[in-house]
């Protein structure tokens, strides 16, 4: 058995390495359009999921706590630095609770953004943070501002 697993690791580890040959010339016409080159984008995906000993909170506490952890994310995306947030529904772990796309310089950057969220201060929510690489020009975040925009000045 660790023979045969061993024998089909090789094969898997060989097959992913080896790279395509080149077409040859005569393989491309003159004026055919180039071939497209892939290109990816990386975002930060921030997953939040409840923390396993979330100190249990009274209902007006609770909807207080709720309200700043959605104006949080309203400031993080008026940043420019996360573009898309929303909850979870219809999943199989109930401990996930939302995620978050940042856009981001680094995995720390977004990771410490992500913490100072309320929830997450309280200990009702942890996050993890994962870089997500996306082909280049399929999400589009039409109501996020720019990357390059200007940040508010809080005036």
């Amino acid at each position: 058995m660790a023979r045969t697993l061993t024998f089909t690791s090789a094969l898997l580890l060989l097959a992913l390495s080896s790279t395509p040959a080149a077409p040859s010339a005569s393989a491309t016409k003159p004026g055919a359009p180039a071939e497209k080159k892939f290109e990816f984008e990386k975002h930060y995906l921030v997953l939040l999921k409840r923390a396993p000993n979330a100190p249990k909170m009274e209902p007006a506490a609770l909807q207080k706590l709720q309200e700043e952890h959605l104006a949080h994310l309203t400031r993080m995306g008026e940043s420019g630095k996360r573009v898309l947030a929303g909850p979870f529904d219809e999943q199989d772990d109930v401990g996930m609770r939302g995620a978050c796309i940042y856009r981001t310089e680094t995995k720390q950057e977004a990771r410490q953004l992500a913490e100072q969220d309320p929830m997450v201060k309280a200990g009702r929510l942890q996050v993890e943070v994962l870089a997500w690489y996306t082909e280049k020009g399929y999400l589009a975040f039409p109501k996020a501002p720019p990357a390059d925009a200007p940040k508010p000045t809080g005036k």
